[in-house]
């Protein structure tokens, strides 16, 4: 039996409907900033749904060379941003043998947008103008292989599809990875891009978005007046270190990752159980598997969409696995800022949870104006707070039943 190894965070990056860095997604989630505007990467004439959480001025020629652009879908491209970002954070460059670094990026799409271009052109030019760089553009694994491919990251590559669980599920799975021995730091997260005709139309026509044209009020999770979520899109990655080469090599430490859960609620396509089965077991999962006990001291990020019975099903998921202490324990949705960024969405919250750890700091959840009687927690209505905080949950519910749920702690 190897010897189990405590891991830590030692690096950050983000690409948000927010900012575009991890300062700024924290200096506009602090301060109670939404990304939400009308749709202006297509004309969203005639949609049921006009409004999205878009990454804005984003310049890819920060991060890749034009040559590399072109033949990279807008999803892969984040990543690789927010790896950038979350690499030099954490310093690790340089300092490992690449059989020892890993990368676990996942995707809850890929390139759809890829796919959307590709398919145009078949349709209206024949197969013969199809790009040969179209099947590695579009497919949900090319992010994680091209940031290993940048870092050298020999090491296990597992990116994950679980929906809009994926980034917590590739999160908690690279924890396992290095507290089994298998690597040694892996760059761990998601990314998503999926503001296109074809996504917006499918997620409303599957009556998941919010129809509400007021910026204010569309993403208003836990709120009566709740209709759906708002399409987000970007990346958040986090690098992930065994703690005795983090502290060996002198590294900033954000905090370690303790604890991880996953679960399925095998139930139904879209809709979560009712009875919030599989949500309260992947909390009590993640916090078994932590040690940690759940006080006044924690913090949870839910998954808190927006949803009407998402966000019911998920208060009712932390109660039973909490019990009475739940009502005394601080828990706000950055999705009413951020709006869902699918597959990157676990990735940016896990940052959120990092940071309300490191800095006290608690972002509210805004818009927050008639409680719903059923979902009677503390959600931190509107206004940060400020709040000593040595634990934290992040958790993350998506279409199939996917549950996840990580558990960071203070060093």
């Amino acid at each position: 039996m190897r010897d189990l190894r405590r891991t830590v965070v030692t690096g950050l990056g983000c690409i948000t409907p927010v900012g575009n860095d991890v300062d700024a997604f924290w200096q506009s989630i602090t301060g109670g900033k939404h990304g939400f505007a009308e749709i202006t990467k297509f004309d969203p004439e005639g949609m049921k749904v006009r409004m999205a959480a878009e990454v804005k001025d984003f310049d890819p020629e920060a991060y890749l060379e034009k040559s590399e652009i072109k033949r990279t879908d807008l999803y892969a491209q984040y990543a690789l941003a927010a790896a950038a970002q979350a690499v030099e954070d954490s310093g690790i460059a340089g300092s490992i043998d690449p059989r020892r670094l890993g990368v676990y990026i996942g995707s809850g799409v890929g390139g759809i947008s890829t796919f959307i271009t590709e398919t145009e052109k078949m349709l209206t030019k024949g197969p013969q103008r199809i790009s040969p760089f179209f099947i590695p553009m579009m497919i949900s694994n090319m992010a994680s292989a091209l940031v290993a491919m940048k870092y050298g990251a020999q090491g296990p590559n597992l990116p994950i599809v679980s929906a809009c669980a994926t980034a917590t599920h590739a999160i908690g799975e690279a924890f396992r990875a290095i507290k089994f021995g298998y690597a040694d730091a892996i760059i761990a997260g998601g990314a998503e891009a999926t503001i296109n005709p074809l996504a917006v139309g499918g997620f409303a026509n599957a009556l998941a978005l919010s129809t509400t044209s007021d910026p204010d009020s569309c993403s208003i999770p836990f709120d009566k007046r709740r209709n759906g979520f708002v399409l987000g899109e970007g990346a958040g990655i986090i690098v992930l270190e065994e703690l005795g080469r983090a502290l060996k090599r002198n590294a900033r430490i954000y905090c370690e990752i303790c604890g991880y859960g996953n679960t399925c609620d095998a139930y139904h396509i879209t809709a979560p159980h009712p009875e919030a089965v599989g949500g309260a077991e992947v909390i009590r999962l993640a916090m078994s598997e932590a040690g940690l006990t759940a006080d006044e001291r924690m913090y949870i990020n839910p998954h808190g969409t927006s949803t009407p019975q998402g966000d019911k099903a998920e208060t009712l998921a932390i109660k039973k696995a909490l019990g009475d202490i739940a009502y005394s324990i601080p828990i706000s949705s950055t999705k009413s800022m951020t709006g869902h960024m699918l597959g990157a969405a676990g990735g940016v919250e896990a940052i959120a949870a990092v940071k309300v750890i490191a800095t006290g700091a608690i972002p509210p959840t805004i818009g927050y104006k008639e409680p719903d009687p059923e979902c009677n927690l503390d959600y931190v209505p509107n206004e940060m707070r400020e709040q000593d905080i040595d634990k934290a949950l992040s958790i993350s519910l998506g279409f199939g039943g996917h549950n996840a749920a990580i558990a960071f702690r203070r060093i």
